[in-house]
């Protein structure tokens, strides 16, 4: 609707009346639109591609002079139709996508390549360093990129493979927090919250397709002014999924408003798809009153048998109504019964000699259900884990409690104590290790103050660098331990990645359990408003090496992730104070875990087809095979196979390949480069069937000629 309004403006400033028409017929349209959360699914979202090689049949912008900030002349989009190299400055010919109109511009250097989001992309990746200090350990990446074309590239490396997105996106403040089409969202931008939805829908529908639909948490931070159009935006992208939103104090003393509350919080939306659960915590985050610690050495809970819920009513579940018969003279559990028909009358069940029978009736007296099968019930008692007390024969009344499975699972593997048996043969345990609470909606905790353990701590590992508002480290860390906590091999995907923290909070938690999860960074390069104009007064301009040494992913992401690995900050010297909470050591110590920093390419798919820009798709060959071990970047003998995967590019050499294959244990994925799908079938015979064949390139390209559509919506 946005797009018509502004069609409708350009007609009034020749035919008013016509303009007034056409805006009555918008307005009943508008009228017209679905229930729900109703916004503006404005024009595609287009990037500017510094640095990025013009060729023939691009779409392009021309820049400003330097040293000039951009105008509205400089947002039109124009299509390469020639370039003439035979000037010693090539001259080059464009042709209008608004008018058709033609124009020269006497040199490259004045323009930048444009990608819109309905344009197809064939991404590649260059490295631009690594640090290895984790032995074997997978790699951790950060990817300098436009963050919808990465997540485009990621959908051919990591469909449905993610357990755990957690983001942090603009706020949209009006601050020049964010940009839409290349231009700051101001405040008063009548469309600055349906920009702010549109931008936000394309990023987590491909987010969805990422995550892995089984079994994943996406994590959403937001605070005042737009987390109620998130929540109903999430409803809509992730219909399936379970949302609850938690709020989070990440400064006590607040931000003071005259006439208004004082701010002290911000918002974070879990979203749970298929299995996921929220982990225990070792406090309920909301104050000190329960920890974890206090249940040491404390007797184990028992729990009542009887199901609890309105709906646990007889004939809910299947076999669930059943006699527990009491011994009338001890008071103990004697034996279980069967599960009877729902047509068949309790009342005319008789109870072994010596005992009575208790059934699972609700305080009204109604027929509900027990919270197991017959069969679960016989083997906890068998096993002592099911117990009958204040048993009262005359009225058929006995109070009966289970041990639930997890306290199962914890006298299995050590955690609880056996010390001996009650009269009734039931267990006396207690517990060794902390047990976990269950955590509340509401966080009040130190460590989540954002400017002592997110400002203050960025600071320690880059002194003399700023970056505005980051998240306490400790506070991610939290979050995240909810959703990744009990998967030491989760991949943990941040596409708003701004300083880092996503990536120092994953990498905290495996030294704390000697996990090997991975996260993935995405961030842009872009330069913060302010030093855009100091840098833009001295003649540069984005893609120069002294404008982008300046941006987020160089200056930042990059540099703090390196920090805390290596313990150095980027000058060399130790960083200086001590990790806090959890676990608590020096920063200067590092962490023993690897990275490989890369930036995203846009390649040319005649290029990728014809096997000639084979360097720029190997690490995402690598990434699809799980980022671990050495990359293959050459295939020129042929064929290579490495620790997780093989590339077999000569046909010719498929004996010695398949014979590599077979011999490599740990390989688990193959990409075979060829156009016959039956030359590719025949060679799928050959491997074997714990090895995933991919097809090149046939596979990478239809993945991008698909997502390309996505831009639309």
């Amino acid at each position: 609707m946005s797009r018509l309004n502004d069609l409708v403006r350009q007609v009034g400033l020749t035919n008013p009346t016509l303009a007034a028409d056409l805006q009555r017929e918008v307005a009943a349209l508008a009228d017209r639109r679905s229930f729900g959360l109703n916004f503006e699914r404005h024009v595609p979202e287009a990037v500017e591609l510094p640095g990025r090689p013009v060729r023939k049949g691009d779409k392009v912008r021309i820049l400003p002079p330097r040293g000039q900030a951009r105008t509205r002349e400089n947002d039109a989009l124009w299509r390469v139709l020639a370039i003439d190299r035979t000037q010693a400055e090539p001259l080059v010919q464009l042709v209008s996508l608004t008018d058709d109109s033609v124009t020269a511009v006497p040199t490259l250097g004045d323009l930048v390549v444009v990608a819109e989001f309905r344009d197809p992309i064939y991404p590649g990746l260059v490295s631009t360093g690594k640090v290895e200090r984790g032995e074997d350990k997978p790699f951790h990446t950060v990817i300098n990129a436009e963050n919808y074309h990465a997540l485009e590239a990621l959908l051919f490396t990591h469909r449905a493979k993610v357990d755990a997105i957690y983001i942090d996106p603009p706020y949209n403040s009006g601050a020049k927090d964010w940009k839409y089409n290349n231009d700051y969202v101001e405040g008063d931008d009548l469309y600055r919250h349906s920009k702010w939805l549109a931008f936000m829908e394309r990023r987590l529908l491909l987010a969805r397709e990422l995550l892995n639909p089984d079994d994943s948490v996406l994590i959403v931070t937001i605070d005042e002014k737009e987390y109620r159009r998130l929540g109903m935006l999430l409803e809509q992208v992730f219909p399936d999924g379970e949302l609850e939103m938690v709020t989070s104090i990440i400064s006590a003393k607040g931000v003071a408003r005259v006439g208004q509350f004082s701010r002290v919080e911000e918002f974070l939306y879990f979203v749970r798809l298929g299995t996921a659960t929220i982990g225990l915590a070792d406090g309920n985050m909301l104050d000190e009153s329960r920890s974890a610690s206090d249940s040491v050495g404390k007797p184990v809970e028992w729990l009542g048998l009887r199901r609890r819920e309105p709906s646990a009513r007889r004939g809910a579940r299947k076999n669930q109504f059943y006699p527990l018969f009491v011994d009338r003279t001890t008071g103990a559990l004697a034996s279980v019964g069967e599960a009877i028909a729902d047509e068949v009358d309790r009342t005319t069940i008789e109870a072994p000699p010596g005992t009575f029978a208790v059934w699972p009736l609700r305080p009204n007296g109604e027929e509900g259900l027990w919270g197991v099968t017959p069969e679960t019930a016989k083997r906890n008692l068998d096993m002592g884990y099911i117990r009958a007390r204040n048993a009262k024969p005359a009225s058929g009344e006995a109070s009966i409690h289970y041990l639930p499975s997890g306290t199962v699972a914890a006298i299995a593997d050590g955690r609880i104590q056996v010390n001996g048996r009650d009269s009734d043969g039931s267990v006396l345990a207690v517990h060794l290790a902390a047990k976990g609470v269950i955590p509340k909606r509401v966080w009040n905790r130190a460590s989540h103050n954002a400017e002592t353990h997110g400002s203050n701590l960025l600071t320690k590992l880059l002194p003399e660098r700023r970056f505005p508002y980051p998240k306490s480290l400790f506070a991610v860390e939290d979050s995240l331990r909810f959703a990744v906590g009990e998967k030491q091999g989760a991949t943990i995907l941040d596409f708003f990645a701004g300083s880092g923290t996503t990536a120092h909070a994953v990498m905290r938690l495996n030294k704390q359990d000697g996990g090997r999860r991975q996260s993935i960074s995405i961030t842009n390069n872009e330069v913060s408003a302010d030093e855009q104009r100091t840098l833009r007064e001295g003649g540069l301009r984005p893609g120069d090496p002294e404008w982008e040494q300046h941006g987020i992913c160089d200056y930042i992401t990059k540099a703090r992730i390196q920090a805390a690995i290596t313990g150095l900050t980027p000058a060399g010297e130790p960083i200086k104070g001590d990790y806090k909470f959890t676990d608590e050591f020096p920063m200067s110590d590092g962490l023993e875990e690897n990275v490989e920093f890369l930036t995203l390419t846009y390649e040319s798919p005649l290029r990728v087809a014809s096997n000639r820009d084979f360097e720029r798709i190997a690490p995402l060959l690598w990434l699809r095979a799980g980022a671990r071990g050495r990359r293959i970047d050459d295939v020129s003998r042929g064929w290579d196979v490495a620790d997780a995967y093989g590339v077999l590019a000569d046909l010719d050499k498929v004996e010695d390949f398949i014979r590599a294959v077979a011999e490599r244990e740990g390989l688990s994925l193959t990409f075979i480069v060829t156009d016959e799908d039956r030359l590719f079938q025949s060679i799928v015979r050959d491997l074997p069937e714990r090895v995933e064949p991919v097809r090149l390139y046939e596979a990478y390209l239809r993945n991008f000629e698909i997502e390309a559509g996505r831009g639309l919506r």
